[in-house]
């Protein structure tokens, strides 16, 4: 049977190869829209059994002109008719194929995500542990022990939907109990996401991040690529991002409600007031968030504790730093750096007049920062290198009323899989949320309103109010993280060389910001730059 199908589907492979570049700039998930693409190859195709379609997964190979070629997983279900494609919300058809079968009628294929019977098999598909052959290789849908717990834990039929927000991927939710999230571009290897969301389940008792259900891979010869992983579904608030942007507008309120003096300025930089208690003007200011911050640190640690306790592990061992990990690293930054700030030099002068003096700090202080970076490579460091989240930000953590669980394991979508495996400092993770900080506590400066008819805040007269709110919801996240972390042994004993990579790393996130921000926001330029400013001082 599964023969029979593959050959109707393919009875014009050149016609569906050549169809495929206009279906895919059409889809959200695909990462090429703006790339002028050279070919797309069809390298293999798996017939799927559902109960009621003829459903196939097309794994995809783009070619563009510059840059990398990239696989993508698009399953596609078949029908006779173009009044069988489900509309989308607007009423328009969906996205869609046109091809001739080998009786030389027309037959249309559309995105399998948006059929029922299709998002029902695969969980089905996992449950039983099934197997799909294909031309070349075959898609193995495999079950984790507590998938059947999770199900029969069940209050509501595990009816599949497709959740709106996924850009790079497609999530399902089935029901209360189960999401699986469908990866879109697949490599050769084993995703970050899958990996982690194994070892957490199987291998510690960390609890604040979703169950590894099942998984979903393709397997060709030695090859293994991850195709998706379902998880148990966290009933939640929201994200972390959107809760702090609440309480930082609420933080707003109350300074103005009280026409407060200016606070009093914290002398030293967050690691350096993390050392000491929070005083009371900060608490009595910024309240509860500061509950929540520390609450953030000390799962944040906890994960980095679960993350370097494996022994016998390879994937998973802690591994010192060797002085190609560090020259590797000063290399890219150092790079980015001279990049970033030639850009800077180039659009100063189209910048907003009130940020012009602190982008010639920044400027002036390129020279320094250089020196800083080859002192970072020169220095022996005695902390380890662990798995890590490695995109870690509020966006990646969900609310659960008093609690937080953290989500998305994948690492930096741009970059190669390789590189989101390798072992980097957790550090690296304490830096990102900092920055994350630091970008809610200037986002209602900047227009961002968690309320329709809130007015507008003055950017001179709220700054102080903002760096006062960053500095200390930074300070009793790393005290809470730090303390959490305790003598574990991939964080140095040596507070100076914490302070090193800590400072290494937001400077390479601050940096890289600049550039983002120069790119697509120059009016949020302003917050790396006093990110890069406030490293110079402190």
């Amino acid at each position: 049977m599964s023969a029979q199908r593959t050959v109707h589907f393919l009875s014009d492979r050149s016609r569906l190869q050549q169809q495929l570049p206009a279906f895919l700039r059409e889809q959200r998930w695909f990462g090429g829209k703006a790339e002028p693409i050279r070919s797309v190859a069809v390298i293999d195709i798996v017939p799927f059994e559902t109960t009621a379609e003829t459903t196939y997964l097309l794994l995809v190979q783009v070619e563009y002109d510059e840059g990398a070629t990239q696989t993508y997983s698009v399953p596609m279900v078949e029908v006779s008719k173009e009044s069988a494609i489900p509309p989308r919300t607007n009423g328009k058809a969906s996205p869609h194929l046109a091809l001739t079968v080998g009786d030389a009628k027309i037959t249309f294929a559309y995105d399998a995500t948006a059929s029922k019977p299709f998002l029902e098999s695969l969980l089905t598909s996992m449950q039983n542990n099934r197997k799909f052959r294909g031309e070349h290789g075959e898609v193995r849908a495999v079950s984790n022990p507590v998938l059947a717990g999770l199900v029969s834990q069940s209050n509501c039929e595990l009816t599949p939907k497709v959740m709106c927000a996924e850009q790079s991927n497609t999530s399902i939710v089935y029901g209360d109990r189960l999401v699986l999230k469908f990866f879109r571009r697949v490599e050769q290897g084993i995703n970050p996401d899958l990996e982690i969301g194994w070892f957490l389940t199987e291998k510690t008792r960390y609890h604040n991040v979703p169950l590894l259900s099942g998984y979903l891979e393709y397997a060709r010869d030695d090859t293994r690529m991850s195709l998706g992983m379902l998880q148990s579904f966290v009933p939640n608030q929201g994200d972390a991002w959107e809760f702090t942007l609440q309480e930082v507008a609420r933080y707003f309120d109350r300074i103005q409600s009280k026409a407060s003096s200016l606070p009093d300025p914290p002398i030293g930089s967050s690691l350096d007031l993390a050392a000491r208690a929070i005083p009371e003007q900060p608490r009595q200011l910024i309240g509860g968030y500061l509950d929540s911050a520390q609450s953030l640190g000390k799962r944040t640690a906890e994960l980095h504790v679960a993350l370097s306790s494996s022994r016998g592990d390879a994937a998973f061992d802690p591994e010192p730093y060797s002085r190609a990990d560090q020259r590797a690293f000063c290399e890219t930054t150092l790079k980015l750096l001279q990049h970033n700030f030639r850009l800077l030099r180039k659009q100063k002068s189209s910048l907003p007049a009130d940020m012009h003096d602190q982008a010639q700090q920044a400027l002036n202080s390129e020279p320094e920062l250089e020196q800083r970076l080859r002192r970072f490579e020169d220095r022996a460091l005695t902390g380890m290198r662990t798995r890590i989240h490695g995109d870690y930000h509020l966006g990646q953590v969900l609310v659960t009323g008093d609690d937080f669980v953290l989500i998305d394991f994948e690492g930096e979508p741009a970059r190669p899989l390789t590189e989101r495996r390798r072992k980097q400092s957790p550090l690296q993770d304490v830096a990102g949320l900092l920055r994350s900080f630091h970008y809610a506590a200037y986002a209602p400066l900047l227009g961002v309103k968690q309320q329709p008819n809130a007015a507008p805040l003055s950017l001179d007269a709220f700054r102080p109010w903002a760096y006062f709110w960053q500095t200390w919801v930074s300070a009793a996240f790393l005290r809470s993280y730090l303390a959490t972390v305790g003598e574990a042994p991939f964080l140095s004993r040596d507070s100076q060389e914490v302070a090193a990579i800590l400072g290494a790393h937001l400077l390479e996130k601050a940096v890289y910001e600049l550039g983002y921000e120069l790119n697509n926001r120059p009016s949020w330029v302003r917050i790396p730059l006093s990110g890069i400013v406030q490293l110079i001082i402190n």
